[in-house]
């Protein structure tokens, strides 16, 4: 059938199981929102405030259902708008298709009003790029790009479509989509290698990241953990993949991970690291990193293996795959002695909370009564910064895609537009923001969109009036010299949620909380919560950047 280059694109989203899309409409996209119009009864439309929201909602779709997200923009600085949800998406190996229009194809590279080439600007940070300058490509190159965004390691691709050729009549010709499949790349011979490491093994560990979620690959962890009786660690990506109740759960691992799970990688004797990178965050000093180990690697991206630490074997494949294979080539063993110690050392490394106080909440107690109203399956929010990794070490996540934060780019604002995305996607669940005011100033416009869909989330802003993480790392390395994290801002977030439409409410203390709490999700409404925090609240324990757990701090003087 014969249809213009708007209506390919829907019918082509339909074709790859899309209902959900988000967006800005503009000038270089009005024939796509044209055919958005006519297919609204098969395709929802979400209207973000601004185009990094709608970006950040997409990624938040995408991470709570592991599907491919969508989102639209026009050309020129709507375009530009998306970058850094794309790159938050790229460092976090989130699965986007990102569709911007541009200008016709005559008036390309002549510096036209609202152009920009936008796949130079993205090239950096998707996986792939295209763009597209006759009709008769469209159709499969959105096929091609799904197909990119969804095999091996996930992540984003663009798509940027001159107007012209969105208005361009051509022959649709419908196509199932190619389902995606990631072989095993690695041979019998590795596997019975790394069973063999297993097997001598008598302190092993296993480090686990976002790669065991993005691989829908829990049960098959939750399995080899069981039978080698291995402890496991998380990096900050990884929470949700392992539940947190289970016997052999340390904690994150890292910069801001616990005691035990920072002597646990200084006395292990093997490493098992399954989808996770070695970031700088986790191995802050790269030479000293399991220096007494042995290390073995499961990933599902080549480049990964040695790039940021050398290791003694490796195992090629989806992580469904691959660990489902290692389960079955690994005796059962039992590290009773090890585990035990592994424990102590969580005893030993318990940090001192702050006494209460009149004048503050603490993070911890908010976050743990917030933990007793939720539901596993209830999913939980992050922006960037102290809160971010208040929740990550006190909040018990017992189930997949609960999770969403940035963790590889550190994005302060992602918070509420994922939010959107979340909710977007399930209905029947709570979707329960932690902000920090620094993040929350940087992209609280959304709220108009929470409102607009009456999404019910809950946004808790952990309130301290500063700039926490940063002001935290100007006291521990830059002498107390409080350069700029201390805005002096006057917002009251109560009733700046009230102007949007949106309830608001405070909490002032410890003695507060749980009745706010309540309140607040009784409601089917989204609520705003100001939460008063001391701005000398700390995330500890902390190893400095490029040091080890024996120079982990504790407290502060």
């Amino acid at each position: 059938m014969k249809l213009n280059g708007s209506e390919i694109i829907a019918e082509c989203l339909l074709e790859q199981g899309v209902d959900t899309v988000f967006g800005y409409p503009g000038g270089a996209v009005l024939n796509i929102y044209d055919a958005l119009y006519k297919y609204r009864d098969r395709i929802t439309h979400i209207l973000s405030s601004h185009e990094q929201g709608a970006a950040h909602a997409a990624d938040g779709y995408a991470r709570t259902t592991g599907k491919c997200g969508v989102v639209i923009a026009t050309s020129g600085p709507g375009a530009t708008n998306l970058v850094t949800g794309i790159a938050t998406a790229y460092m976090d190996s989130i699965p986007m298709v990102a569709i911007t229009g541009n200008v016709t194809n005559d008036l390309l590279a002549r510096d036209s009003f609202q152009e920009v080439d936008i796949c130079g600007i993205t090239l950096p940070i998707t996986k792939h790029n295209f763009i597209v300058k006759n009709v008769a490509d469209l159709a499969n190159v959105i096929r091609k790009a799904f197909r990119i965004a969804m095999s091996g390691r996930k992540g984003p691709v663009l798509i940027d479509i001159p107007k012209d050729v969105t208005g361009a009549i051509y022959e649709y010709e419908p196509a199932v989509p190619e389902k995606v499949t990631n072989p095993v790349l690695s041979t019998d011979e590795d596997f019975a290698a790394a069973a063999e490491l297993i097997r001598k093994a008598e302190r092993p560990m296993i480090y686990m990241g976002g790669g065991v979620v993005s691989s829908d690959a829990e049960k098959q962890l939750l399995d080899f953990a069981e039978k080698t009786d291995c402890p496991v660690a998380t990096s900050v990506m990884g929470l949700g993949g392992f539940p947190s109740s289970h016997r052999l759960f340390m904690g994150t691992i890292g910069m801001h991970g616990g005691y035990e799970t920072g002597k646990a990688t200084d006395n292990c004797d093997l490493m098992i690291t399954v989808g996770a990178r070695f970031s700088d965050r986790v191995a802050g000093d790269r030479e000293k990193f399991c220096k007494d180990a042995k290390i073995i690697q499961l990933d599902i991206d080549k480049a990964e293996i040695n790039k940021n630490v050398r290791i003694d074997c490796c195992l090629l494949g989806d992580l469904k795959d691959t660990l489902g294979k290692l389960t079955e080539t690994v005796e059962k063993i039992n590290h009773d002695e090890w585990v035990a110690q592994v424990n102590e050392w969580g005893k030993k490394g318990e940090v001192t909370e702050t006494p209460e106080s009149d004048d503050y909440a603490h993070p911890y107690h908010i976050i743990e009564a917030v933990r007793s109203m939720t539901k596993d399956s209830d999913i939980i929010v992050t922006d960037v910064g102290q809160h971010q990794m208040w929740v990550s070490q006190k909040y018990r996540f017992e189930q997949p895609r609960t999770w969403c934060t940035s963790g590889g780019l550190g994005t302060m604002g992602y918070g509420l537009g994922a939010s959107v995305g979340a909710a977007v996607a399930h209905p029947d669940r709570r979707v329960v923001l932690f902000t920090g005011d620094g993040s929350f100033h940087m992209n609280l416009n959304e709220l108009a969109t929470v409102c607009s869909y009456n999404l019910p989330i809950t946004v808790i802003v952990m309130n301290n009036t500063v700039l926490g993480m940063v002001r935290q790392w100007q006291k521990l390395f830059y002498g107390r010299r409080f350069s700029q994290t201390d805005p002096k801002r006057k917002t009251d977030f109560v009733k700046l949620a009230e102007s949007f439409g949106v309830k608001g409410m405070r909490i002032h203390n410890d003695s507060d909380a749980e009745e706010v709490l309540k309140e607040a999700f009784a409601s089917a409404e989204p609520v705003v919560i100001d939460c008063r925090i001391s701005p000398d609240e700390n995330v500890l324990p902390m190893i400095p950047p490029g040091k080890t757990v024996d120079d982990m701090i504790t407290e502060m003087e």
